[in-house]
């Protein structure tokens, strides 16, 4: 599934495509993904002109001037094509084409993404962010934030930064490479997390994401960038996929066995035992 840096790459692609453009026509040629598209979509967005965008954890809001915003997700396969050609793509089932002619085109293999509609007022109520996390991105996120989430949580904390409800928009990859950056161990309970600790992994979360949003994020499997470029952050990966492999920070140290890997709540976690101990 795409996570933040994918999410934000993909935003930013439309932004610079796509905005203060008139939407004229949307083609839907079906309604049933992961959550039905309504009915009257179509008629709702189409002539409305696209005011901005803003990412919401794994979500993108498409705000617009008849007061509506498009809620986005592009679940676990969903992708965006700009310029998309007239002739139908393989499970391309939404369109957008705007008033200079560009086609912008959801495609969604597995159906798991989603298109919605909000009023834009009402964004902070929708169902899906109610009881979403702060940004790890924004000014509300912070050591504290953590620390305050975890107390009393027994939850390693690989599985506790998953938790949408804690931090919004993290994924299996991007905390991997945070922990071994932090150096703390992902089966450390959540509760456990010091100060000092809480401090360096904030500051190692907001590091790999602004450096995989910089490498236009990690190409793996589906994901492209709305122009159809694939990220490259994958080449950066410390821990995350190489099992067996020296450890970057302590290859060679005695009992340093290299990266090893593990199942955490059915995700893979990859991390180095030796240089991940603190907490």
């Amino acid at each position: 599934m795409p996570e933040l840096p994918e999410v934000e790459t993909v935003m930013r692609g439309m932004q610079i495509a796509l905005q203060d453009r008139v939407i004229e026509q949307t083609i839907i040629r079906r309604h049933d993904l992961r959550w039905r598209i309504p009915a009257d979509f179509s008629q709702q967005v189409t002539g409305s002109t696209i005011l901005n965008f803003y990412r919401r954890g794994k979500y993108i809001l498409i705000r617009l001037s008849c007061g509506q915003s498009i809620v986005l997700h592009l679940g676990m396969s969903g992708r965006v094509l700009l310029d998309s050609p007239k002739t139908p793509q393989p499970h391309e089932h939404v369109v957008f084409v705007t008033d200079d002619g560009k086609r912008c085109g959801y495609i969604d293999p597995r159906r798991f993404g989603m298109l919605d509609l909000v009023p834009t007022h009402e964004e902070g109520t929708y169902r899906a962010f109610v009881k979403m996390g702060p940004e790890p991105l924004g000014n509300q996120f912070s050591s504290q934030t953590l620390l305050d989430a975890g107390k009393g949580r027994r939850t390693a904390i690989k599985p506790f930064l998953l938790d949408q409800h804690v931090v919004a928009g993290l994924g299996n990859i991007y905390v991997c490479e945070a922990l071994y950056r932090a150096g703390i161990a992902p089966t450390m309970p959540a509760c456990d997390l010091r100060p000092r600790a809480a401090g360096g992994l904030v500051r190692a979360i907001r590091a790999v994401l602004q450096d995989a949003i910089a490498a236009g994020g990690s190409s793996l499997k589906d994901y492209v960038r709305p122009e159809g470029g694939l990220g490259y952050f994958q080449h950066a990966w410390q821990v995350y996929g190489k099992k067996n492999q020296p450890c970057p920070t302590c290859p060679g140290t005695p009992g340093c066995a290299g990266v090893q890997h593990m199942t955490q709540a059915g995700r893979t976690t990859f991390f180095c035992p030796q240089h991940q101990k603190n907490g």
